[in-house]
Formats: structure tokens, C-alpha cells, sequence
């Protein structure tokens, strides 16, 4: 145990590690001083992307795929709530769900009359930076969305706003740090005078320093897991929209790191336009590649959702592969940033492959963050397209958002135009007897997949394959190392045709496509026992 937390903690920067004895020792007092003015709009608030309904009745509300009956007070700080669910009832993103009638308009009030009579300032999980950031952002734009501004709202949102400014989260960094700079900001624009021009001030600086930080060359998201990368853009659009509100000038470089945000999303994306799950990755938390170029048109930044050719994110280090119909989602990458893998898997040179529209393989997703063997499986290298040796993960996923040693990658081959070809190979298991290392090789052409494995090293060893099916198409039997995939209506999908060093099963799983959701579904398991070295091959043909 000792030489996991070693691990994990090495990794960890020194501000990291004084700004959490920082974070836990002080607690600021709240400033409860009268508001700043509001500022006038000088333009209307454009329309962003729409959110669910999930105030559903005065003491009913859905979050995460959980509907609840709650009991105020309490309910806002329940111990036997999870802590996720708890924070989504603070955000209040709800408010930005469709147009509603008087009758919702009003319930909405009573929600946030209820959120200050019943959370005072400083205490609870409301209080914490990050549900605070994102609330205080929830509560501007529903005003400027056309809200009438309540004199009491706008003194809570001041005193949030001096609560948050004092409790930044420089010890987490990442998306977190970022959502507190986009509240400063906010609050910045929609207040006026001294004290709001300096939480301006600060969030911009912030927000400077994080975006050169978390945006990679290539347009993706440090912690390389789309749904995050949703999540920061759609962050973005909001800054340009309400810099357009008020007739203030945004930074230039955020206009381009939106657009490089837009060109990279997409990339990731199935033919259903929905995000392939790498890393913690889940439908309905994040906005949609369609809504989000929606919403950037709306802005005037939006990228044309034209064919999508092959393309190698190197620096992400993700690869968008193309024959025929056949479309294939690589992975190189690293877990994240060394000092910031919270939302890592050990899905290191995975992969999740499509047929058109149809899903066909599959990584196995998310649906809970709660610490516990659900969590620990579902980042494990096991839910995951790839190798597996001694039973062991190729980076050591633990505790629910923590990673001690990681899996390196080298980048051995890459695709070049007319070339949908990617080798890579990680060192992940060199920790293990013999230091077995894993390399993949990804060949496509006239719409089939190639995929080499081949494990070097030394000494005996058991290796298993996973390649988990969506759970609309239908498999099988295996026969003579082969079977058939095929779409809901019958449709013939592929062909799989599996290396017969391995003794391979069809077995029964689980897909989790969304928080709190599981879904049945098959995945296929390969196993292989001997001396080392290993070499393999499966392919996946489309018959294009």
C-alpha cells in the first residue's frame, strides 16, 4: 500500500499539496455586505444549450437518472445521498431547461428562494467551490436569460461570488479551477463597479493561465476524456456570450480556443454524433456535439459538420481511423496529466469501433463516481478493448480518482493521409515478472479492421483479450473462430474472425452509458497462457 500512495503522491505538484492544507485550515468568513448594482445588458443573451428538466415538483427533483422525493431541509446535505446527486442539486442547471409556463417559472423561484433560506452562507455542500461555481453561472444566466432580477438573488449571488474568490481549488486544478475562474468572470460581467471589476480581473487571469495550460496543441482537453472536453467548450461559448451581452471585448486567444475546441470534438465522436468513451465519459452530462456547433453558430463561431476525414490528435493522442463504413477510435494516449488523473482509466491503446451509425464496439463507460467495486471495475483495464496480463490493469486505477503507476506510451507508427494505420506500445506491465510489454498495431483497409497485438518480454504468462459488443448488436455463436455481428433489425454488421492461439467465450456483460443507467450487453474474452513472446491477430471486416 505504501508504494501506491508513492506513486500516486510523486506525482502530485507542491501546490497541489500546501493548497490542500490551505483549503482544509481556512475557512473564510462570509461577506455579507450589500450587493454591487447590476449592470444593464447591452445585448440579449443568446441561447445556449438546453438542459433536462429536473425540478420536477416542489420537494421532487432528477438528477443522474434518479428521481427522489426529498425532505427539506435536510435534503440538501443527506448523508445517504450520493455525493454526486447531492452536488447536481446545488448546481441548478435546471433552470436552463426549456421555455417553461408560469406555473414552472414559479417553481424554479421557489427552488432558489428554498437554496438561500435553507443553505446559510458557508455551510453545506452548496458552499463548496465547485457546485458554487457552477450555480453562481446557473443563476446569471437565468436571469439574463430573461429572469426578473430578485433583489434577495442578487445579494446571494454577491456573497457567493466573495465566499468563492477565497476557496479556489488551486489544489485540484483542471476543469475544477477553470469553472471557478468562468463564475469570477460571470460575476464580473453581470455586476457593476470596483469589486466587480476585480473579480474580473482575476477569473481572466485565471482563465489565461488554465487555457494555455489545460488546451492542447491539437484542440483537445488535457484529462483527454470527451465529455470533460464538452463540458470546458460549452464553458467557453458561455464566456463569448456573455462578453456579447454586456459589449465587452474577449480575449482573442479564447475565440481561437473555441474553435480549436469545436474542430476536435467532433473527432471523437461516433456517426451517431455521440462521444466515444474514453477515460470517465457518459452520456447526458455534457451537451452534444450537434448542440454545442449549434450553439457556437448561434454565436457566430461555428464549425461546419462536414465529413470528418482520418486524423491523427497527436497530441492528445488519439487517432480517427476510415475505411468504407468502418470507422475506428484509437487510443494512445496518456492517462492525463501526470499531477491530474482523477478521471483517468486503465484503457491505455483501447479502442471503440462503429458501422455507420450503429455502435459496434464498445468501452464500457461510466455511471458512478461513489468509491467502491463498481467505480474500481469500471476503470479498470478489463472494461476496456484491450490486453489484459496477470489479471492486472495496465495503470493502477484506485480509490475512485486515483492513479499510482501509469502505463507510458510509444507512438511507433501514425496515420498519414490515405494511410489509416496507428502502432503504439505501452509499458504499463513491466511492473510484472518478466516486464511484459504490450503493442498494438490498428490497419485498416476496404472496410476491415486488422488489429496486431504482439506482448514481449520474459517468462510465463496469462494474457486475456476483451472486445466488448453495443448492446443493440446481436453476436454469434462462435464457430471455427468466427461469428457474425448484426444490427437490431438483422442487418449484417461485420465479420469477427478471432486468433486461435486464444481459447475465446461469449459471455454476458454490462454497458453503462450514462450515470445510474446499466445496460446488458456481450463482450468477447479471450484467454492465452505460455512463454512470452505473444503475437496475435483479429480482424473485424465489413465486407465494403
Amino acid at each position: 500500500m505504501w508504494s501506491t500512495y508513492f506513486h500516486t503522491l510523486r506525482h502530485l505538484r507542491w501546490g497541489q499539496i500546501t493548497g490542500r492544507l490551505a483549503h482544509r485550515l481556512h475557512r473564510p468568513k462570509p461577506d455579507t455586505r450589500p450587493a454591487p448594482p447590476v449592470r444593464a445588458m447591452l445585448q440579449p443573451w443568446v441561447v445556449g444549450c438546453i438542459r433536462p428538466a429536473s425540478l420536477l415538483g416542489p420537494q421532487e427533483a432528477c438528477f443522474l437518472n434518479e428521481r427522489r422525493t426529498l425532505s427539506f431541509p435536510t435534503a440538501w446535505n443527506d448523508p445517504a445521498v450520493p455525493k454526486l446527486w447531492l452536488y447536481n442539486l446545488h448546481y441548478f442547471e435546471g433552470l436552463q431547461a426549456p421555455p417553461p409556463d408560469a406555473a414552472q417559472s414559479e417553481l424554479r423561484r421557489t427552488w432558489v428562494r428554498r437554496w438561500i433560506d435553507e443553505n446559510p452562507p458557508g455551510e453545506g455542500n452548496g458552499w463548496e467551490p465547485y457546485p458554487l461555481s457552477l450555480r453562481i453561472v446557473s443563476w446569471i444566466k437565468w436571469i439574463l436569460a430573461g429572469e426578473p432580477a430578485d433583489p434577495v438573488v442578487v445579494q446571494s449571488l454577491a456573497v457567493q461570488v466573495r465566499f468563492l474568490r477565497q476557496r479556489l481549488e488551486v489544489h485540484l486544478l483542471g476543469n475544477h479551477l477553470f469553472e471557478n475562474a468562468r463564475a469570477l468572470v460571470f460575476a464580473g460581467h453581470f455586476f457593476d463597479g470596483e469589486e466587480a471589476a476585480a473579480w474580473r480581473r482575476h477569473g481572466e487571469t485565471i482563465m489565461r493561465e488554465q487555457l494555455q495550460e489545460q488546451l492542447l496543441a491539437d484542440g483537445g482537453h488535457f484529462e483527454r476524456s470527451p465529455m470533460y472536453h464538452a463540458l470546458l467548450l460549452e464553458g467557453l461559448l458561455d464566456l463569448h456570450n456573455v462578453h456579447r451581452t454586456f459589449d465587452t471585448l474577449i480575449p482573442s486567444p479564447w475565440i481561437e480556443s473555441a474553435r480549436e475546441m469545436l474542430g476536435w470534438l467532433p473527432r471523437m465522436c461516433h456517426g451517431d454524433d455521440g462521444i466515444a468513451f474514453f477515460n470517465d465519459a457518459a452520456f447526458g452530462i455534457a451537451a452534444e456535439w450537434p448542440a454545442l456547433n449549434a450553439y457556437a453558430r448561434r454565436l457566430g463561431l461555428h464549425m461546419h459538420h462536414a465529413a470528418l476525414p482520418d486524423a491523427w490528435l497527436g497530441e492528445s493522442g488519439y487517432a480517427r481511423l476510415r475505411s468504407g463504413p468502418l470507422l475506428v477510435l484509437a487510443d494512445a494516449a496518456p492517462v492525463g496529466p501526470d499531477y491530474l488523473p482523477g478521471h483517468a482509466h486503465a484503457d491505455t491503446l483501447s479502442f471503440e469501433c462503429s458501422v455507420g451509425a450503429q455502435r459496434l464496439f464498445v468501452n464500457s463507460g461510466t455511471s458512478t463516481y461513489e468509491i467502491g467495486e463498481l467505480r474500481q471495475r469500471q476503470r479498470g483495464t478489463p472494461a476496456h478493448n484491450t490486453l489484459v496480463i496477470d489479471g492486472a490493469d495496465s495503470s493502477e486505477v484506485w480509490a475512485g480518482f486515483r492513479v499510482a503507476r501509469r502505463a507510458r506510451v510509444r507512438v511507433l507508427e501514425r496515420p498519414r493521409e490515405g494511410q489509416p494505420v496507428l502502432a503504439a506500445s505501452h509499458d504499463g506491465y513491466r511492473r510484472l515478472a518478466g516486464a511484459p510489454v504490450h503493442q498494438r498495431r490498428w490497419q485498416l483497409r476496404e472496410g476491415r479492421l486488422e488489429l496486431h497485438d504482439e506482448v514481449q518480454g520474459g517468462g510465463e504468462h496469462l494474457v486475456e483479450c476483451f472486445l466488448h459488443l453495443h448492446p443493440e448488436v446481436q453476436a454469434g455463436p462462435i464457430e471455427h473462430g468466427r461469428l457474425h455481428l448484426s444490427a437490431p433489425d438483422g442487418t449484417s454488421l461485420a465479420r469477427v474472425t478471432l486468433d486461435p492461439a486464444f481459447e475465446w467465450v461469449l459471455r454476458e456483460g454490462e454497458w453503462y452509458p450514462a450515470f445510474g443507467v446499466s445496460v446488458r450487453n456481450q463482450h468477447l474474452h479471450g484467454r492465452w497462457r505460455g512463454p512470452l513472446p505473444l503475437r496475435c491477430l483479429t480482424t473485424i471486416d465489413t465486407g465494403a
